[in-house]
């Protein structure tokens, strides 16, 4: 009977159908049709089922709640906190008491989801503190030194400040950080005074791009610049408290241990030996550090899950390999559950070490889920570790949803874990007298599965790269494949071993196997950086195609139906989309003294009234483009003299930059755009863009259309964030005159390693 009632029986030696042929054939195309879509909408229903079945909506949960943030930070104006909380808790109640009821699963991520939009605004209200709104010249401050780093050319500290000579109306500020010439630092934990120079957070460069300013505001930086003449270090008022006394400490076991580095390697090698095991990377010569970046290496530079992983992953199979020695500890007691204690305890050494930055705590994190589950007799890789892993960061950190450390490393471990669901660790798994076996047996496994791991890492994280980046790795995999065994086997053991031998006084030979290790990655990186093709630009892109590139990874990830297909239709059009995101055709600095103008030949042209190599790089890289910021074609058809620069579009309409009020008369007859911190005449044709304009709405993006300039703006009308706060309609909006002070030669301007590119 089972088999007459199914789709399919066999009858008489033959095979039919059921409903029989006979029978579609005798009913109507509108039946058939009807019946279709029945048999389409029973299916689908089934896998949605399926997906929410028991177990299977945890992993979810953190995707809503980081869907929250993620609508907090798109909020044009600040939402009122005590509102969203509010709302949080009345969803959070209603889906416990909905857990029942079959719409529990869309009820509980509702409340996920504001969930997530409330931790962030309570977040925000928490780390409340004044932003420096217009640059400031000559301040005094008193203050105690919280950190300190070194960079290639410069040292830079945080000051906490106590005390400062703010103008009225001007909100205090908390915290500055500043630059000072290299070797020039004050000591961690020290009081000092000094004068400087400040300037506002740095705004992004262009709409759409990273927003430093609102990383400094969750750090509670208020402004960056540089000290003016010699630093003194005073007497103290009061004391600095226990927080300052343990980053005094940390400090002085950062600098001990890179002393001790320092007497034995010295270049780039004692640069990356320190960023590998204290997190002070920006001493990294630019040649080198551009190398790892462009060969997709440049994960190992910032302490990362990977660098968690592998110190935990030493420890647990030392500990765990010196307990066996004795079988009565073996018979006895759980060694294993010991040994994932002992490695819980050296990664919360590392993280502290590391200066348990918001990327370092997350591989922390991550790392604590998976050995607290081993302790627990617990799977310890499955979505589900992921999931409490982050969970726990977005709930401490949630401003670390935007930051590219962030979406870098759980997609590139969405995708490792997903693979070892797949069954990635059965690989190989055949007789032992096969032929696969004994190609496991030399090694043949561990290749397969480390490009297997570093292609899916690589895919999972193209997208994020390219969005903050504006650039590929083609031969990410390479590099990988032949640096990363040395880095595991030889470089991290070599440094833990190096900490533990300190003390004795026999460190000097494990920086010596670190500098052999770190010399082969350094060579790897600077082979791939060289071969043709290697630097894979991408133009820029909006948010729009990111998100969607997420939910495809996601669903790819997660999903177990054949609903999981759904991902990769999406980031396929995602990808389109991305590649189709139409570039603009003029781009005005926040500050009005760089105007970029796309020629005729597509590329961009600029009119600069001072260097600004950082901007300048931005938005060739913006643009896929390869040039570099002091290639003399970028102004080509440039035109200037005293009074200004001109340059003509694509469309051969004329771009002006007007210095003095003379050249009006000739602009706004000619000029289709004209940007001056001047004041224009009444009856300018030309749209102006004004001194004004540019303080209140920030760097600008023009577009062409049929109706003229599309505007965009990295602070659209009516926009007010803590971050980056409206300008007052009665605030002066002239620029404050600069002072005839030299400059010391100090780079305060951010570098890519600031965002801690992480995997």
């Amino acid at each position: 009977m089972a088999n007459r009632d199914s789709n399919r029986r066999r009858t008489s030696g033959k095979v039919s159908t059921w409903p029989p042929r006979d029978a579609v054939r005798a009913g109507s195309s509108a039946d058939t049709g009807v019946s279709v879509w029945s048999s389409w909408v029973e299916t689908l229903t089934s896998w949605l089922r399926a997906e929410a079945g028991p177990g299977r909506l945890l992993p979810w949960v953190p995707v809503a709640f980081g869907t929250g943030i993620a609508l907090y930070f798109a909020a044009e104006r600040e939402p009122v906190a005590s509102v969203a909380a509010g709302t949080a808790a009345v969803l959070c109640i209603t889906a416990f008491l909905a857990r029942r009821h079959p719409a529990f699963p869309v009820v509980v991520m509702l409340a996920a989801l504001s969930a997530g939009f409330a931790t962030a605004a309570l977040k925000t209200a928490r780390v409340a503190h004044g932003v420096l709104a217009r640059p400031m010249f000559s301040v005094a401050m008193k203050g105690f030194v919280e950190t300190h780093e070194e960079r290639e050319r410069t040292d830079r500290f945080v000051l906490r400040v106590e005390e400062m000579d703010t103008p009225q109306g001007l909100a205090k500020l908390d915290r500055v950080r500043l630059s000072v010439r290299k070797g020039t630092a004050p000591t961690v934990g020290s009081f000092v005074e000094l004068k400087a120079r400040l300037q506002p957070p740095l705004s992004p460069l262009r709409p759409g791009s990273y927003d430093f300013g609102r990383d400094m505001y969750f750090q509670g930086i208020g402004a960056s610049g540089f000290a003016m003449g010699a630093i003194r270090t005073i007497d103290a008022p009061r004391p600095g408290g226990a927080y300052l006394r343990y980053v005094a400490t940390m400090q002085a076991m950062r600098d001990a241990i890179d002393a001790r580095i320092r007497t034995v390697l010295s270049g780039d090698s004692r640069a990356i030996a320190t960023a590998l095991l204290t997190g002070r990377r920006d001493a990294i010569s630019a040649p080198v550090n551009d190398a790892m970046f462009i060969s997709g290496l440049g994960h190992v530079l910032s302490i990362s899950g990977y660098h968690m992983a592998v110190v935990a992953g030493v420890v647990f199979f030392a500990v765990r390999a010196l307990l066996a020695l004795f079988p009565a500890l073996t018979v006895t007691f759980p060694i294993k559950k010991w040994s994932a204690a002992a490695a819980f305890v050296a990664a919360a050494f590392y993280l502290l070490l590391s200066g348990a930055e918001v990327a370092t705590q997350r591989s922390f994190f991550m790392t604590a889920v998976v050995l607290i589950a081993v302790m627990a007799d617990r799977r310890a890789i499955t979505f589900r570790t992921l999931a409490v892993a982050a969970m726990i960061v977005l709930l401490i950190a949630p401003e670390a949803l935007v930051h590219p450390s962030f979406q870098m490393s759980f997609a590139a471990t969405l995708g490792l874990v997903a693979l070892v669901q797949l069954g990635m660790p059965n690989l190989f798994a055949s007789p032992d007298n096969s032929q696969v076996a004994r190609a496991a047996l030399w090694g043949g496994r561990e290749v397969v599965m480390l490009a297997l791991a570093s292609l899916v890492a690589g895919l999972a994280t193209m997208p994020y790269a390219a969005f903050h980046f504006h650039r590929v790795t083609p031969y990410g995999v390479l590099a990988n494949l032949a640096a990363m065994p040395v880095v595991s086997v030889l470089v991290m053991p070599a440094g833990l071993l190096g900490l533990l031998a300190m003390p004795f006084g026999f460190d000097g030979v494990f920086w010596r196997l670190m500098d052999l290790g770190i010399g082969w990655m350094v060579a790897v990186s600077q082979w791939v950086a060289a071969l043709p093709g290697a630097i894979g630009r991408l133009a820029a892109f909006g948010a729009g195609p990111l998100t969607a590139m997420s939910l495809g990874i996601i669903a790819l990830g997660l999903l177990r139906t054949p609903l999981r297909w759904a991902g990769a239709g999406l980031i396929a059009l995602a990808t389109l989309w991305a590649l189709t995101t139409p570039q603009p055709d003029i781009l005005v600095a926040g500050d009005g003294h760089t105007v970029g103008v796309r020629g005729r030949d597509g590329k961009l042209r600029l009119m600069r009234t001072a260097k600004d190599a950082f901007l300048s790089r931005e938005w060739l890289a913006a643009d896929a483009d390869t040039r570099i910021a002091t290639d003399p074609s970028l102004t080509d058809g440039v035109s200037c003299d005293d009074s200004g620069c001109v340059v003509q579009a694509s469309d051969g309409a004329t771009i002006a930059l007007t210095l003095k009020p003379e050249a009006f008369a000739d602009d706004c007859a000619r000029a289709a755009v004209i940007v001056t911190s001047r004041q224009p005449p009444s009856d300018c044709a030309a749209l102006v863009l004004d001194q004004d304009t540019l303080s209140r709405r920030g760097t600008l993006a023009l577009r062409k259309t049929a109706e003229g300039y599309a505007i965009t703006a990295i602070r659209p009308r009516g926009a007010d964030r803590p971050w980056s706060p409206a300008i007052a309609e009665d605030e002066p909006q002239t620029p404050v005159a600069r002072p005839n002070v030299p400059a010391p030669p100090v780079d305060v301007t951010p570098t890519e390693s600031d965002l801690q590119l992480d995997d």
